[in-house]
């Protein structure tokens, strides 16, 4: 068999594999909403832990303001949660803005931390560990801020931590609310229903497995203590501290009742810079847990490991040999026995992938139209290759700043009126 065949059989094997995985979980996180919806969202008792929510924010003006008035107007009780906004070495006009606020609200309300060049502006990690400092609460929320979750978020997110002492977090789910402003931001919506809150269903019910997202989320302050805090080394400071509290024992919960609405890149500059700082953190995350996998502390996290190793390593492999294959066919430069079973596989995958993906729109209202489903073909053939060249320039980048011992920056996402 010559050696082209070679590498289209290798493809199509692992994005096979990856698209039999993903539906697999589509099913168990479909599965999983039915009984979410069935399941009614437990009571708070009548004594309710302090919260406190921490908001990173550098050079946040354009959104701060509603923001914070929006985590201010939780259904939780006032007296029992504050706001806490690091304003994160920021040069534009978010200290003015937070200041205006501070005088509408007590100061046990809304807590405001300014950090400068020797504190401050080194990404995520390290203003949430500032954040934590000063906190009161004995339950942390973290929340961006682009955020405008609704009413009931907070308060179904803490009484689904109450439950069970063996929970050390609850996440919510989060939404796309600029949605209809770009081409892309309607990729990002579908993108985020069907691969990440779907997926995270799905994993919860197949493995009791969920990771913790950037926002909406509760985790008792205990056990971030516990870990040390946030890694400030970490890009992806959300899936790297999952990690460490399955390997401590706990649990972490999704409950999708609790909902954020947040922004989204609107163009691919902003999209593709914020996806690659996604693909570094994530590949970080890969290399520092890569030891558990044949360790039992590893066990929970098993699943998660090996699907981001194939997804950032085997799957980008294989897209770059499909392109190749079919560059080079296309060219009369080589020709595979196999092109022509692979295109058919190739066709059959679309429809797969169109179709389940469109299932999972059926949870949401509003969504389920024949533009979203014009979109998601779209999506298959456009949006992957998208996809590929930032896994690729991530990739490329994350070894780069390995060779020659440079810090990851943290890159700051546009935000939009």
């Amino acid at each position: 068999m010559p050696i082209i065949d070679y590498f289209v059989l290798v493809a199509t094997v692992v994005i096979w594999g990856i698209l039999v995985v993903n539906l697999i979980l589509t099913v168990a996180g479909y599965i999983n909403y039915l009984r979410q919806v069935r399941t009614p969202v437990p009571a708070l008792p009548a004594k309710v832990p302090f919260v406190s929510i921490l908001v990173p924010a550098h050079n946040e003006g354009v959104v701060i303001v509603k923001t914070v008035l929006s985590l201010l107007s939780f259904d939780y009780p006032h007296d029992k949660y504050e706001v806490i906004v690091i304003n994160d070495n920021s040069d534009d006009n978010s200290a003015a803005l937070l200041g205006q606020l501070q005088q509408e609200f007590t100061a046990q309300r809304l807590v405001v931390i300014n950090t400068d060049k020797t504190n401050g502006g080194k990404g995520k990690s390290n203003a949430l560990n500032i954040g934590l400092q000063q906190a009161r609460g004995s339950v942390i929320s973290i929340y961006d801020a682009d955020n405008t979750p609704e009413k009931s978020a907070l308060r179904i997110l803490v009484a689904e931590l109450l439950q069970d002492d063996h929970y050390a977090a609850v996440i919510g789910k989060f939404r796309t609310r600029n949605k209809n402003a770009s081409i892309l931001t309607r990729f990002i919506n579908i993108e985020t229903l069907a691969f990440q809150w779907m997926a995270q269903a799905g994993r919860q019910q197949l493995f009791g497995l969920c990771t913790i997202p950037g926002t909406n989320y509760v985790v008792r302050r205990s056990v971030v203590e516990q870990i040390g805090g946030w890694d400030v080394k970490a890009l992806a400071e959300d899936t790297e501290v999952s990690f460490r509290i399955y390997q401590m024992g706990y649990k972490i919960k999704f409950r999708a009742a609790a909902v954020t609405w947040e922004q989204e890149p609107q163009t691919l500059d902003v999209w593709f810079h914020q996806r690659t700082r996604w693909v570094k953190g994530n590949i970080y995350v890969i290399l520092k847990n890569l030891r558990l996998i044949f360790s039992k502390r590893g066990n929970r996290i098993r699943f998660d490991l090996v699907y981001f190793m194939v997804i950032y390593f085997l799957l980008m492999t294989a897209l770059i040999l499909s392109d190749v294959v079919f560059i080079l066919s296309v060219a009369g430069i080589t020709h595979s026995d196999l092109q022509g079973f692979s295109n058919w596989l190739w066709l059959f995958a679309i429809v797969l992938f169109v179709v389940s993906t469109f299932v999972t729109l059926t949870t949401e209202r509003g969504e389920l139209s024949a533009g979203n489903l014009s979109l998601i073909f779209l999506m298959y053939v456009v949006y992957s290759q998208m996809w590929l060249a930032v896994a690729a320039y991530g990739m490329v980048g994350y070894i780069r700043e390995q060779v020659f011992h440079k810090q990851a920056k943290w890159y700051k996402t546009k935000r939009y009126q």
